[in-house]
């Protein structure tokens, strides 16, 4: 329940500020990557309940939920309004698999498709954080990555169903994270 506790905080923690920037236009996200996002990580959080995480995967359900609303805000504020083929790519790989998990009865299963269809959420902002290493504010990716572990710790059942998902993000975020401090030095370094 503690880690359960932290990992709601945590969340809180990296969204509010970002969902101020947002309304105040300092920060645009990728529409695609949070639509993306928003709709795996709660159906996610489904299917962790259905493989018994308990208490444990109510943070990835309250972040689905808030992941959606920011997908709103990106839509409404039109975020990044370069949208590139690439890019619809991303999505429409995305959007066309996302239906796929309906079709198993397994939990595994829908979380294993479920976490491939989240990867392709990055092409977008991965695409436009490389082109813009200043665009995305790298707390936001830090408390998440921390956020997924202590969502981790507070699962009630460990498996691959209720530890693939938060695990493999994590993973995602250290290395889109890795990306943006080494385009930002590359940056700087061209910069100057």
């Amino acid at each position: 329940m503690l880690f359960a506790a932290l990992a709601v905080a945590l969340t809180i923690a990296a969204f509010w500020p970002y969902i101020v920037a947002i309304r105040s236009g300092r920060a645009r996200p990728h529409v695609f990557s949070w639509i993306i996002w928003g709709s795996t990580t709660f159906l996610v959080f489904l299917a962790q309940l259905a493989g018994g995480g308990g208490i444990g995967a109510w943070p990835i359900g309250f972040s689905g939920l808030v992941t959606i609303y920011i997908a709103w805000l990106a839509y409404s504020k039109r975020g990044a309004v370069r949208i590139t083929r690439t890019d619809w790519l991303f999505f429409g790989g995305a959007m066309v698999s996302l239906p796929v998990w309906l079709v198993t009865s397994d939990p595994l299963w829908a979380v294993v498709i479920l976490t491939a269809v989240d990867t392709l959420g990055f092409g977008p902002t991965f695409r436009k954080t490389f082109a813009d290493p200043h665009g995305e504010p790298m707390w936001l990716f830090i408390i998440m990555g921390l956020r997924n572990i202590v969502a981790i710790a507070a699962l009630e059942a460990y498996n691959l169903t209720t530890v693939l998902f938060p695990g493999a993000i994590a993973l995602w975020y250290v290395l889109f994270i890795a990306m943006m401090l080494w385009r930002r030095r590359v940056g700087a370094a061209g910069a100057g």
